[in-house]
């Protein structure tokens, strides 16, 4: 396994905002950490735009959390796990540690859990199930900073079954 940095130094992390965000997950006893695009982008020193992020508190638990802090909270993707909080007129997306149950092609049903590991491994592709919490650690459970590295893009697990979970994944 390829050594991983550190993301403690990155412009997106350091943003007071999503370090609030941050304070109130964990607040409430949850832990948060970026995921995907924004730690993908921000080791391939390319710009990052948008910051998602993985929470092991249900969806709940995090609405009540961050409009404990004075956040508004959207529930945008709640069928899948995903709110929208918005910090200081900033948006975030933050989903719930999930596993899929049962998918059609196009949509899962999905179950919350807390194990970060099974949350990676339903993802697409490797660089993109990468976590960085609020201190700049990586967390790669597939390998992906080593594809990075590579200039490699890598299905998690087997392409076939990714792509029957969700057809739309051969267009990224």
């Amino acid at each position: 396994m390829t050594k991983l940095p550190s993301l403690a130094r990155a412009r997106f992390l350091r943003d007071p905002k999503l370090q609030k965000l941050f304070a109130a997950i964990a607040a409430a006893g949850g832990e948060a950490r970026v995921a995907g695009g924004a730690v993908r982008n921000a080791l391939m020193s390319v710009p990052v735009s948008e910051v998602d992020l993985a929470c092991d508190l249900s969806p709940r638990q995090v609405t009540a959390a961050c409009e404990a802090a004075g956040f508004k909270v959207v529930p945008t993707g709640i069928d899948h796990g995903t709110v929208t909080v918005v910090v200081d007129h900033h948006p975030y997306e933050v989903t719930t540690l999930r596993h899929d149950v049962e998918t059609d092609g196009r949509r899962a049903k999905v179950q919350y859990t807390d194990d970060w590991q099974a949350d990676a491994l339903r993802r697409d592709f490797t660089v993109n199930a990468l976590y960085c919490d609020a201190a700049g650690k990586i967390t790669d459970f597939t390998d992906g900073y080593a594809d990075i590295l590579r200039n490699r893009i890598r299905f998690v697990g087997s392409p076939a079954k990714r792509i029957t979970e969700d057809y739309l994944r051969i267009l990224r």
